[in-house]
């Protein structure tokens, strides 16, 4: 697969990333960045994570590329290459940014993810062919990884971890900023605690935290077909119905699926409780009669 060079005044450079203060004026690309435009979240972390940090990555990337969100990371070892791997696994696109030129790759041993992560997403630098993996190089990448994405995630790092810096870049980019608690005592959850404690990220225990924070429009849950009901139903009130599916939902993800506004959601969700077609259960949730 051949790569392209897109300047920042070229019209495929990704837009997100053109708004930072700093975008890199050239950027070296290898695959298809279309599928960031909307979409991606930048999920980072620790290239040495517990047991804890290793499932939570692949538990929320799963979710998340199955809901159609783009995952973002680095390529390197640790939680970087889970969400990446994660990510490919179920069928999700990922996009990584690397602190090298696109001929080499680093860490070596991820040249199959390297490839795999081309051939449906992108791999991208701002360094050109033959640049090494220096120091210097990844503290830069980080504000690619933040910047091209609406959200930074960070599972498990250190509090002089790279992945704080990434957060610190999010915060100056004005993106949002979310993190998994962790342990007490374990220095892998040092960093990602203090986000939360400090009010620089919000606290996320599951997708849906991200998904309404970020307002979303999610792809459809894959693998389920209700049956159209034999009432007449106006657009928002077939989308709604659709969306439920057979697992009771909070106002806010149907909301967010929807793309409706909640006062929208709403009305159409209460004219469907009165055609009998739905419930609504404690805590603003709804499922299917």
């Amino acid at each position: 697969m051949v790569w392209q060079k897109l300047l920042c005044f070229d019209k495929d450079y990704p837009k997100l990333l053109k708004e930072i203060y700093n975008p890199p004026l050239i950027l070296y690309v290898k695959g298809n960045l279309a599928e960031t435009e909307h979409s991606g979240l930048a999920v980072v972390g620790t290239r040495n994570p517990t047991a804890y940090g290793k499932t939570q990555t692949e538990k929320i990337t799963k979710e998340l590329c199955e809901k159609g969100i783009t995952i973002v990371s680095g390529l390197a070892r640790g939680i970087d290459s889970a969400a990446h791997s994660t990510t490919l696994k179920f069928g999700g696109t990922t996009i990584a940014v690397i602190g090298s030129g696109l001929d080499v790759i680093y860490p070596p041993e991820n040249k199959k993810l390297f490839q795999s992560i081309c051939e449906t997403g992108a791999v991208i630098s701002e360094y050109e062919l033959g640049t090494k993996p220096d120091a210097k190089n990844f503290p830069e990448r980080n504000r690619i990884i933040s910047g091209i994405s609406l959200g930074t995630l960070v599972i498990e790092t250190k509090v002089n971890g790279g992945a704080m810096q990434t957060a610190a870049f999010a915060l100056d980019q004005n993106r949002e900023v979310f993190a998994i608690p962790g342990n007490l005592g374990v220095n892998q959850s040092e960093g990602t605690n203090l986000l939360i404690q400090k009010g620089n990220a919000k606290l996320v225990t599951n997708t849906d935290d991200i998904l309404v924070e970020l307002n979303l429009k999610v792809k459809p849950e894959i693998g389920i077909n209700i049956p159209k009901p034999n009432i007449d139903l106006n657009l928002f009130e077939e989308r709604i119905f659709q969306t439920i599916g057979k697992e009771p939902k909070h106002i806010d993800q149907i909301a967010v699926a929807t793309a409706l506004s909640t006062s929208d959601c709403l009305v159409n969700l209460l004219s469907l409780e009165f055609k009998g077609l739905i419930k609504q259960l404690p805590g603003k949730m709804f499922a299917l009669s």
